[in-house]
């Protein structure tokens, strides 16, 4: 599926206008983008280090992944909203950019893994009932995915 056409009608959207001509509408966005991605990466350090068994040995692990999913949701929307806002300033650049398509490629993984695996598995069942090497699979698994979504979301401005 080619996507050279959304980028296009993106590059000349309204979003991109805004995003053209207003400095500061765009670093107030480029800010809330910057605050859920800090919310979504502790959300996944805090949770996932909790599985390894690092933090928070005193809480139950099914407890701080049940409050730290709320966050993620939260966070992951709106790094979306405010991600296709910025988008829409670069897009055609975006289009041919290598690393930008790295990003997307790993959020899609990323997305997928936290919503048809973790999640379903972590807040289904008992955490005393999964082996515990089932447990720390899972959190180094999403621990190096989310660092690969974010260090090829950082590399995109030097590529």
């Amino acid at each position: 599926m080619d996507l050279l056409p959304f980028f296009e009608w993106l590059d000349t959207s309204i979003l991109a206008d805004i995003a053209k001509a207003y400095g500061g509408v765009f670093v107030v966005v480029q800010t809330f983008h910057l605050l859920a991605l800090s919310l979504l990466g502790g959300t996944v350090l805090v949770g996932d280090l909790r599985l390894l068994g690092v933090v928070m040995k005193d809480v139950p692990s099914q407890v701080v992944i049940q409050n730290t999913q709320k966050w993620f949701s939260v966070a992951l929307v709106i790094l979306i909203l405010s991600g296709l806002f910025q988008a829409a300033a670069v897009a055609m650049k975006l289009y041919y950019n290598e690393m930008f398509w790295a990003k997307m490629t790993g959020l899609a993984a990323g997305i997928v893994f936290v919503y048809a695996i973790r999640r379903p598995l972590l807040l289904r069942f008992d955490h005393d009932t999964i082996n515990p090497w089932a447990l720390r699979l899972i959190a180094v698994s999403s621990m190096t995915i989310w660092f690969t979504v974010a260090a090829s979301g950082r590399w995109i401005g030097f590529s």
